[in-house]
């Protein structure tokens, strides 16, 4: 079936790039000249009071522990240490001793796009519902058995889909809040450094979608620019990929998934490698022009500002008695109850954050009241330095966010889903956090050379927590009101911008004649069209929030009321050299090696321990293969034996053998190419999240914001799997090439 679709996926990544790259370019202009003219006016809001951290995890890893993974090649459950790394991917490695003697890792996921599931039902219900007509009948053997109950599994709707399992409810809550937090951050993978390209990328989605009649919100503005892309272009692609193939596929129905999801994924990476070499191009051709046309911006500024006013007086007279009469009548009336949804999860959530700082510092402080000594007061800040990271402490905050339903409201504004606004208000969370617990602990760390006695200490920290939380609760409201404004801006310009459309749309042609041509490139009608609507929108929306903070209800601050700054050197302390309390006062004068330092890396979140005793994860060193040393031969794949289904049988079975899981048809694996040689340094790509950044404009706010280099050390790039790619004459997908036997790295996207 791929042979005959090698050339149409080419083709249509090419026209889909081809449009978008047109409409970046012109954005690129736009979102320039904004970035200067920010630069030179400024409009600065309320001083944060907070200091933020630079390098929040630099030399730390969040988790690192064991788990149980499916090899699809050979049907079997395989033994793997996960190491989650600062730039949150999830690094999988042969075992324990594999990842402090350096070797390479097995796979390196990004999770950009996944979701997080905890049932194997649930995921049966996604796999049945990408391929209609296709699911295995009552009584047939399901695409995926797990050996215990407490499954986990990575999905995507276009890439690989990932399985693991391990022993404990305990843990399986554990992993999930981890493998949650590394979606979260790696779906958000747009730097914010990029006062430019950033705004002029999520402004070209918008505008490529809206020109195909996609007004709302899009679950898969995930990840990178490059997997954004790709995504744009699957979305396009997959439905006619589906009813071209769909018909086509032989065998069971668990076979017709399993091949479905194998060419899908296939295809997602003939999309990613076009995408990634036409939008590098694309990226730099407009930095080459950058220079010329940020000369003339810095020089014709004023006439650039004058003329676009002017455009806008023109284009306002036109629109915005029509945009005044759509908002009063299909926007206005629903605009408290939005606000009042999106209020009352995301200030729980805040609360809650709040809650957990005070608890973490007090409990400390009334530990050193028992312990005492300035070590101990290391030990517990080298700990409390990295709350804001600790996927399972910030779970009960970030849970908060699950309450947020829009009812029929997401229906009649074409609101996707909820998932972006939850994940913005989660991200902001996580950031506020930080900054409350390093302004804190910069304070105490300013405070301990004025100190005599431990009584002093005590009362130092408990006066230091009061004067953090009230920069707390003046930052967390300056926030929130900020993420409501873009919340409510977000959910109703695609709304009124499909309203207008019909009667606004075609008389927008006539004004490109009111632009002198050396500006064209930086004042575009469609743009200025859109800043009207806004501001037809925007004083209710102001007014909304307004009258909710006044009421208080959500602990909110008025706009009137400014807190001044009451520690002017605080944001001077905060550029100095980060603290390390662990050097600083836990007495260690010696350095340690390179080895042990990586064997006992600085971790976020403690390794769980198993009350029943040692889990059966760890192998022997015997089965750990060095460099060029022979494979081990595998066992027969035709006696596999039978898959245990409870945890003793597991643990029997990991005692003697990898698992198998023989109820999963083992078909494909007749047409398994031969396992490469073992390469113990196999490179790995890399790519590495990043954060969304927020453009200087109003209307980019509001519509832009997206709700290794080695083996050992994953680098700041983005990962991608590393995978033999169809060649020029499609042959059918084989699966994934690196085989369990050999040394090979898989990566994902």
């Amino acid at each position: 079936c791929l042979t005959q679709l090698c050339s149409p996926p080419a083709e249509r990544t090419g026209k889909v790039l081809g449009e978008f790259c047109r409409c970046y370019k012109e954005q690129y202009g736009v979102a320039l000249f904004n970035s200067v003219r920010y630069e030179i006016e400024g409009n600065g809001g309320p001083q944060a009071q907070l200091l933020h951290r630079k390098i929040p995890l630099e030399d730390h890893v969040i988790y690192s522990g064991n788990l149980f993974q499916y090899i699809e090649e050979n049907k079997k459950w395989r033994n793997r240490f996960c190491v989650v790394p600062h730039n949150y991917g999830l690094v999988l490695y042969e075992n324990k001793l594999a990842y402090e003697r350096e070797l390479s890792p097995r796979v390196l996921i990004n999770s950009a796009g996944y979701k997080v599931l905890t049932s194997v039902d649930q995921y049966l219900e996604l796999v049945n519902s990408s391929l209609p007509g296709v699911a295995p009948k009552s009584g047939q053997s399901p695409i995926l058995k797990c050996p215990t109950d407490f499954p986990l599994i990575l999905w995507h709707p276009y890439a690989r889909h990932y399985y693991f399992c391990v022993m404990t409810g305990k843990e399986q809550e554990k992993w999930r809040a981890v493998f949650q937090d590394c979606v979260r951050h790696c779906n958000n993978g747009i730097s914010e450094d990029s006062k430019v390209e950033a705004p002029a990328f999520t402004d070209a989605i918008r505008m490529y979608r809206q020109s195909k009649e996609q007004f709302g919100t899009w679950d898969m503005l995930c990840g990178n620019e490059i997997q954004v892309l790709s995504n744009l272009v699957m979305e396009e692609l997959l439905p006619e990929l589906r009813s071209a193939i769909g018909p086509r596929l032989k065998g069971k129905a668990q076979e017709r998934q399993r091949t479905w999801i194998q060419i899908s994924d296939a295809v997602y990476r003939m999309v990613y490698e076009q995408t990634k070499a036409q939008y590098d191009a694309a990226m730099a051709k407009c930095e080459q022009e950058r220079p010329q046309m940020e000369s003339t911006i810095r020089t014709d500024m004023d006439q650039i500002i004058t003329s676009k006013e002017h455009l806008a007086s023109k284009i306002r007279a036109l629109i915005l008695p029509k945009a005044e009469i759509c908002v009063r009548n299909h926007v206005q009336p629903y605009i408290s109850s939005i606000l009042e949804a999106l209020m009352t999860p995301t200030s729980q959530g805040f609360a809650e954050v709040r809650e957990v700082f005070f608890k973490e510092v007090t409990d400390m402080n009334m530990n050193i009241v028992n312990e005492g000594g300035l070590e101990k007061l290391a030990e517990y800040m080298e700990k409390l330095s990295h709350l804001a990271f600790h996927p399972v402490k910030m779970q009960s905050c970030y849970e908060k966010m699950d309450q947020l339903k829009l009812e029929g409201l997401q229906q009649r504004f074409d609101v996707s889903s909820t998932s972006v606004f939850k994940q913005r208000a989660q991200i902001h969370m996580r950031q506020q956090m930080d900054d409350a617990v390093y302004t804190f602990e910069t304070l105490l760390h300013q405070e301990l050379g004025k100190l005599q006695v431990k009584d002093d200490l005590c009362k130092s920290i408990q006066r230091i927590l009061e004067r953090v939380l009230k920069k707390y609760d003046y930052d967390s409201s300056t926030v929130r009101k900020k993420f409501f404004r873009e919340a409510l801006l977000q959910i109703t310009i695609p709304f009124l911008l499909k309203k207008l459309a019909p009667t606004c749309k075609g008389e927008l042609a006539r004004f490109q004649e009111l632009i002198f041509e050396d500006f064209a490139s930086f004042i575009l009608v469609e743009n200025t069209y859109e800043e009207v609507v806004l501001q037809s929108v925007m004083k209710d929306i102001m007014q909304a929030v307004k009258e909710a903070a006044v009421q208080r209800k959500h602990n909110l601050y008025r706009d009137s009321m400014v807190l001044h700054n009451s520690d002017p050197n605080l944001h001077l302390l905060g550029e100095g050299i980060a603290i390390d309390w662990s050097e600083e006062y836990s007495g260690q004068q010696e350095s340690e090696p390179d080895v042990d330092r990586r064997r006992r890396a600085k971790q976020v979140v403690s390794v769980i321990q198993d009350d029943e005793g040692v889990l059966p994860y760890e192998v022997g060193t015997e089965g750990l293969l060095s460099p060029g040393s022979p494979e081990p031969k595998e066992p027969d794949p035709g006696a596999a034996p039978s898959s245990p289904d409870s945890v003793e049988g597991i643990r029997e079975a990991l005692a003697e053998e990898p698992l198998t899981n023989a109820d999963v048809p083992s078909g494909a694996n007749a047409q398994h190419a031969p396992s490469p040689k073992p390469r113990a340094n196999a490179p790995a790509e890399s790519r590495v999240p990043h954060a969304t950044a927020a453009s200087p404009t109003p209307i980019a706010e509001a519509l832009s914001a997206p709700a290794g280099t080695s083996c050992f050390q994953p680098s700041d790039k983005e990962t991608g799997e590393e995978v033999a790619l169809l060649g020029t004459e499609c042959n059918p997908p084989q699966p994934m090439s690196t085989t369990e036997s050999g040394e090979g790295v898989q990566t994902e996207f």
